[in-house]
């Protein structure tokens, strides 16, 4: 343990002098959170929308007044009345509008007939996330529209009550596990790679080989020292990461002591990996080309901006080999669900079993000579 101690300090006290790898382990994570949180997350509202009434009957006005409700309510839309088309298509071409609502001089008759009454949705289609919401918005409107009154003390008919287990979750605090594993990943690829590349190809590396001191010694001295950095990081995140988000008791101190446990765990897994990985690599350019496509192959498949079942089936596959799906799924159950050791019991086993197997062929494949 000596040996292995002494690798640690040496290790921890670089780190120490290098402020620069301190920061950009520790807020570029938070900086993503923030910016990806707010810039995904919520809901679309205040959009723009024309509306030509060439009808003015009595179902066209009561159509008008729903408008209004969802701008009042909902905040999806707000109505602009216009009187004739062509205004309001030179409006919506030129970016003024989001889209034009066109009720035709038919509509009321036909809502009395019963005769099918349609108006138009024209919509500015290059945005899909914008007509998905107003499409959504105006289907859902159209049920209270066409509802009939049901009879005295009978009901119009089958209803769905929603019922939510948790309180509501924003995006940012979806996002925040995620954000927590990139951390430690980040001071991963720092003390797993950069660090360790740079010093073999300074030299440093040849002084560690005259010593009496075992591989396995010298590859969990390097896999230690990289989990206390990565567990600095993942920890800050955690706790600062969850005064941003919002997380409701962001302080419980047995939520945050099961987190630790996670960090730990995580790190060393992470750390064990990216030893696996440059254990025989000697140009200090390898891992500065490589990690951001490794980067975008562990974090997007993990599920930590969106959910694994709407993956493909190959993506899928990928994803349950991946360690960073296990850490992003432990973290969901403990921040979003406060939850304890028995939801994230099989994360742990695998990130464990992970870190244990990757440390080995580490320790296999690591070479005492130059």
């Amino acid at each position: 343990m000596y040996r292995i101690w002494a690798i640690i300090e040496r290790d921890l006290r670089r780190f120490r002098r290098s402020p620069t790898l301190i920061m950009v382990s520790m807020v570029l994570p938070l900086v993503q959170l923030v910016i990806l949180g707010y810039a995904f997350g919520g809901k679309i509202k205040h959009l723009s929308i024309g509306v030509v009434d060439y009808d003015h009957g009595v179902p066209a006005v009561r159509l008008k007044e729903m408008f209004q409700a969802v701008a009042a309510n909902a905040q999806t839309f707000d109505t602009v009345a216009y009187a004739d088309e062509g205004a309001a298509m030179r409006d919506l071409r030129e970016g003024r509008i989001n889209a034009v609502i066109e009720i035709p001089p038919e509509f009321s008759r036909k809502v009395y007939e019963g005769a099918a009454p349609k108006f138009a949705l024209i919509e500015d289609n290059t945005d899909q996330f914008t007509s998905a919401a107003m499409e959504g918005t105006l289907t859902e409107m159209m049920g209270p529209f066409n509802a009939k009154g049901p009879a005295p003390g009978m009901s119009a008919g089958a209803t769905v009550s929603v019922v939510e287990v948790y309180p509501y979750v924003p995006y940012i605090q979806y996002l925040l596990p995620g954000s927590i594993v990139l951390a430690i990943f980040v001071s991963a690829m720092i003390g797993g790679g950069i660090i360790f590349i740079d010093d073999k190809a300074r030299g440093l590396h040849e002084g560690y080989l005259v010593t009496p001191i075992s591989k396995f010694e010298l590859i969990l001295g390097f896999n230690l020292a990289g989990a206390v950095k990565a567990v600095l990081s993942g920890m800050v995140v955690v706790t600062v990461g969850s005064l941003i988000a919002g997380v409701p008791d962001p302080l419980n101190v047995m939520r945050l002591l099961r987190m630790f446990v996670l960090v730990v765990v995580t790190g060393l897994a992470l750390i064990s990996f990216m030893f696996l990985l440059m254990v025989r690599v000697n140009d200090p350019l390898v891992p500065r080309a490589i990690f951001g496509v490794l980067n975008t192959v562990l974090f997007f498949p993990s599920g930590a901006v969106y959910p694994i079942g709407a993956f493909p089936p190959w993506m899928r596959a990928l994803a349950r080999v991946d360690p960073f799906t296990y850490a992003v799924h432990g973290f969901k159950e403990l921040l979003l669900k406060n939850t304890g050791f028995g939801a994230i019991g099989g994360d742990l086993l695998f990130l464990g079993l992970f870190a244990g197997g990757t440390m080995l062929a580490a320790t296999g494949l690591f070479k005492r000579t130059l």
